[in-house]
């Protein structure tokens, strides 16, 4: 009935698609190039080729057969709508037909875009794949942006942010590596990485990908925070402890500072946090956390005068350190000074009237 059916409306692509789905590869081969003989204006029939090449294992026949189709609905007038074939390629990637939806996209994405627009416009597309589960688009415009822009690592965030919350362990991975060996001077990138191998559970790989970030950013506080981070939340804080005091000699900062004094704060070291605290308030007076630092140290020993004090001064340096002004009114709320901690409250929303908090 079908076979007559054609022979009655040679140009409907629908009856010659359900003729093609009937027969064996051979016979499906045969109807799909009457059809494209007979209609050679419509694309459904070329991406239906090339689906039937992959699902008969023919996969590295794929990407010639898109590209003849673009080329050859060209030569015969056909304008090639971008749109409409990446939703025939989210419809192939859903179907399974993974290598016709990836050589889609390949051959589309440049299609009717100005260079300067085609990150953008790829990030979107992406994106938009995402919002309609079509995963396989996405990782496909992915890695053709890649190709495209190698070295751009706001692409290689993006598709790590993918394979991260979509792929697998093992893919993620992969990328990561990828990643920094493009963008080395990332620290993002690195940090992904070693973060993926700690939550699977192998933290000397975690640590092997953080002594590789430390070569190609040497300075990075990032880095180094990370690798403390990473020691100390497994136990392990005699190699932490190491680890901040390199910090601190070769790229001090504040938070490091912070971090070094706050670990031997953990550890019960309270003299040795108080020291660090004093050095760091030498070289970083207007860091605000370093003065709560000092002054819960106080409230801890008791030390209230000492605390009030510490508060005060923080003040000083950093009037508008919300956190601050909210322990020096709870100090005096602690000692009954009620009124003294209303004023304290009353004198910070002047300082910062537009935060809600206070």
């Amino acid at each position: 009935m079908l076979n007559q059916a054609v022979e009655c409306c040679p140009t409907s692509a629908e009856l010659w698609l359900a003729l093609a789905r009937l027969g064996t590869y051979e016979n499906a081969q045969k109807v799909l190039n009457k059809a494209r003989e007979n209609i050679p204006m419509d694309r459904h029939i070329w991406i239906t080729v090339a689906k039937l090449q992959e699902a008969s294992g023919n996969v590295h026949k794929v990407e010639k057969i898109i590209e003849r189709a673009i080329t050859s609905l060209r030569a015969n007038g056909v304008e090639i709508n971008r749109e409409q074939w990446i939703q025939d390629a989210e419809e192939c990637g859903k179907a399974g037909s993974v290598a016709t939806c990836q050589a889609i996209i390949r051959a589309v994405m440049g299609i009717g875009i100005e260079e300067e627009d085609w990150k953008h416009t790829w990030m979107e597309d992406a994106d938009s794949c995402v919002v309609h589960n079509a995963l396989e688009c996405a990782q496909a415009i992915y890695a053709y942006a890649l190709q495209v822009f190698p070295c751009e690592k706001s692409v290689w965030l993006r598709a790590v942010c993918f394979e991260k919350n979509h792929g697998t362990r093992e893919s993620l991975e992969a990328l990561s590596q990828r990643a920094v060996a493009y963008c080395p001077k990332a620290e993002v990138l690195w940090l992904m990485g070693a973060k993926c191998k700690w939550l699977a559970g192998d933290v000397p790989a975690a640590r092997s990908i953080l002594a590789l970030a430390f070569q190609a950013t040497p300075n990075s506080e990032e880095i180094w925070l990370a690798a403390v981070k990473l020691e100390s939340e497994n136990n392990e804080y005699e190699r932490a402890r190491r680890l901040l005091a390199k910090a601190r000699s070769s790229a001090p900062t504040a938070r490091v500072f912070m971090k070094s004094g706050k670990l031997e704060w953990l550890l019960g070291n309270i003299a040795a946090a108080q020291e660090l605290c004093e050095e760091a308030l030498k070289h970083y007076e207007d860091f605000p956390k370093l003065w709560m630092m000092k002054g819960q140290i106080k409230e801890q020993k008791q030390l209230v005068e000492k605390a009030w004090k510490a508060y005060n001064q923080g003040l000083k340096k950093c009037p508008h350190s919300i956190l601050l002004w909210l322990l020096l009114s709870r100090l005096e709320e602690k000692v009954g000074q009620l009124t003294r901690a209303r004023a304290i409250l009353e004198k910070s929303c002047l300082k910062n009237p537009k935060n809600p908090d206070l």
